[in-house]
């Protein structure tokens, strides 16, 4: 019988483990522990990393995994590569939930970043009122362009305040709609939107908001993973555990 381990940290993953637990698969819902009070799950869940690689490994074998579902968010770089090398060193079953990524439409006007430092050096000299829409993990990068005010919008406050000379924090949870944002973008007067190509449409609204306002992006590219099975809907990846289990096909691809 399937035994599954699912990355989670997004919208998508919560949307498969309701599935999951509908169909009765025996499934595990692993967190990073990034925020604080994520949302109930009809599934088990732990809460931390596993060590690298050799971790990971080790708890697929342990715990007698046999599908490995990658749905955690398209930056999270390091925890898809180590899924990628654990689920081949433990011969599991391993797939990706993704998001597709945002394409700039009619009225978009679009910078694209290769990555955070990239962002960084794209801001321009002049002092700007920024929002920054990356969460709190790499938003004190921006400190060495001290001359901008930043807006910020965190999940969770966080426990000491951001190390940037000028910024707003809001502490709020979405998902957002575009007049939300919309009022969010004017009452802060912001005059560019800095953002990760995350995809999907929770976090859309921001980007439907600067298009409205007319305000430019600085969109940052997502990063480059190894190859590996990918799905889109959560649906398929049912169908996808439904297929690997009975047909007994490699495993950690």
């Amino acid at each position: 019988m399937p035994n599954i381990l699912l990355l989670g940290g997004t919208t998508e993953a919560s949307t498969l483990a309701r599935l999951l637990a509908a169909h009765g698969t025996a499934a595990v819902l692993s967190y990073a522990g990034r925020t604080e009070s994520p949302r109930p799950q009809p599934i088990p869940v732990r809460v931390g990393g596993f060590g690298g690689v050799s971790g990971l490994a080790a708890y697929l074998r342990e715990h007698r995994v046999t599908h490995l579902v990658d749905a955690t968010h398209p930056f999270a770089a390091t925890m898809s590569e180590n899924a990628v090398a654990a689920a081949r060193i433990a011969g599991v079953h391993l797939a990706a939930l993704t998001r597709p990524a945002w394409e700039p439409g009619p009225g978009d006007d679009w910078t694209a970043a290769a990555d955070i430092a990239g962002a960084v050096a794209l801001l321009p000299e002049t002092p700007r009122r920024i929002m920054l829409a990356l969460g709190r993990m790499h938003v004190e990068v921006f400190a060495a362009r001290p001359q901008h005010h930043y807006l910020l919008r965190f999940v969770d406050a966080p426990a000491q305040p951001p190390a940037l000379l000028r910024h707003t924090l809001v502490v709020d949870r979405g998902p957002f709609s575009l007049d939300d944002d919309t009022r969010l973008l004017h009452d802060h007067a912001i005059d560019l939107l800095v953002c990760k190509n995350a995809g999907g449409t929770g976090a859309q609204a921001k980007l439907a908001a600067a298009r409205r306002l007319g305000l430019p992006v600085l969109m940052i590219q997502r990063p480059r993973l190894p190859a590996r099975t990918e799905f889109q809907r959560p649906e398929d990846v049912l169908d996808w555990i439904a297929h690997a289990a009975s047909s007994g096909t490699e495993r950690g691809v």
